[in-house]
């Protein structure tokens, strides 16, 4: 049986029963709108701990545009359904106001690697997931947390931080799930419309192919594409776009040709 936690103090006392019993536990920090590359997580989890916690939580100070924040899927009822068959013992929903008491005057903020890439796209885009993300781990107090490799700033990111906090649990980075014509998987992807997503596909594929991350760029231009950036870095190469009013990010090993 799935257990839906909304407010925090609550799953803390929960916890705290768990680590007296001895059992593990895995996290899967998400913002909901779930998809196969969420339940990788979750069942990666579930296959390396006792116990699995995931959050749904659409965080608003990571959003740099507020119509963004708008237009990002909630389907709670339909999450939960995908979690309870996937096996997730718990589930943990906190409002906005929970997580956000101080109004988000103490936040965390990197000077480097989050001024890059997505950083220059997306003014204060990392300080509203590290901050989130800390106050994440530090309430699931779990053994073990699972984040995505599609979301490579990220991933590297909230490491850094974990080790900068000494944050005890392990940050585990697990490889991007793709459609069967190479679309990473994103919450975003719903919003495409159907000509946009014959499109989709060929963002991964440039950034697989291509010569450089420079040729990559003005295949994806002149495909339709608007190109935020592409970008190689440490065995990387890193891309974000846009189609329509949805905006993709994507990341491949550089000269991977599979």
């Amino acid at each position: 049986m799935t257990r839906v936690f909304h407010q925090p103090r609550e799953w803390r006392r929960e916890r705290a029963e768990q680590v007296r019993d001895g059992s593990t536990l895995g996290f899967v920090p998400t913002m909901g709108a779930l998809h196969e590359g969420h339940l990788s997580l979750v069942h990666r989890s579930r296959a390396e701990n006792d116990r699995t916690l995931v959050s749904i939580f659409v965080n608003p100070t990571q959003f740099d545009d507020p119509s963004d924040l708008a237009r990002y899927p909630r389907v709670l009822e339909e999450d939960l359904a995908l979690l309870r068959s996937a096996g997730a013992d718990f589930v943990l929903v906190p409002g906005a106001r929970d997580l956000y008491q101080d109004d988000f005057r103490y936040r965390v903020t990197e000077t480097t690697f989050s001024h890059v890439l997505e950083g220059a796209h997306r003014p204060g885009h990392f300080d509203g997931v590290l901050t989130v993300v800390l106050k994440l781990l530090l309430l699931a107090a779990a053994d073990r947390a699972y984040f995505g490799e599609k979301d490579w700033q990220q991933l590297e990111l909230v490491r850094g931080m974990a080790d900068a906090f000494f944050v005890p649990t392990i940050i585990v980075g697990c490889p991007t799930v793709r459609e069967p014509d190479g679309l990473a998987l994103s919450s975003r992807n719903r919003r495409l419309t159907g000509s946009e997503r014959d499109t989709a596909p060929q963002f991964a594929r440039t950034l697989r192919m291509s010569a450089s991350a420079d040729a990559a760029a003005e295949t994806l231009a002149s495909a339709g594409f608007v190109v935020d950036y592409v970008e190689d870095r440490d065995g990387r190469r890193l891309g974000a776009v846009r189609l329509g009013d949805v905006r993709l990010i994507d990341n491949v090993a550089v000269g991977a040709r599979e």
